[in-house]
């Protein structure tokens, strides 16, 4: 990938830099900046962020030359390139971390009937108030069965949990849930 400079110029360039030659740092940024925006761009699927990422795999990979990380002088390209790749990485790794942010509003959980039927209407309103009882990890879980159609597995690995955990929470929201509309519709029967 880096293949323009020569064993002797990756040399000379990593000794100008450990001197804080300014035209070496400018030499360094016109090799490598295009090609690790375009590594970390096919590796994270994002032009913009990549570029970011592109800049702070230079300033890291500098900082390492100029303290002397860099073992081999004639392998800076590939320092470079490994540096780049790593931060790339890392950034895949935070962001999969990052929970997905999912509406879990009881309301968007249940749909509308265009027929605008009384007893649907309070039917949906019995669920939505069930809905609304349950933990919020307990909404998200059947959101995504319910909405998203996710199995266990798929679930566990979204939320970072055991699949016996998604499945036992699962199971207990569902009974949660037609337990209070149990009880919520006897209180609404009582009340009518």
């Amino acid at each position: 990938m880096y293949d323009t400079l020569s064993s002797d110029e990756q040399t000379t360039l990593v000794e100008r830099l450990r001197l804080g030659d300014e035209d070496a740092e400018r030499e360094f940024v016109r090799l490598f900046a295009g090609r690790l925006q375009m590594m970390i761009a096919a590796r994270i699927h994002d032009r913009e962020s990549a570029r970011d990422l592109a800049q702070e795999a230079l300033m890291a990979s500098l900082s390492a030359v100029r303290g002397g990380g860099l073992r081999e002088s004639v392998k800076l390209a590939a320092f470079v390139h490994g540096v780049g790749r790593n931060i790339a990485n890392n950034y895949l790794r935070r962001r999969q971390a990052t929970p997905v942010e999912v509406p879990l509003e009881p309301e968007t959980l249940i749909a509308r009937s265009p027929s605008g039927d009384a007893e649907d209407d309070e039917r949906r309103e019995l669920a939505a108030r069930a809905l609304r009882s349950l933990a919020t990890m307990d909404r998200e879980i059947l959101s995504l069965t319910l909405l998203e159609g996710l199995k266990p597995g798929e679930i566990a690995r979204r939320l970072e949990q055991s699949v016996d955990v998604i499945r036992a929470r699962k199971s207990r929201a569902l009974k949660k849930v037609i337990a209070e509309i149990e009880r919520l519709s006897r209180f609404t029967l009582v009340r009518h």
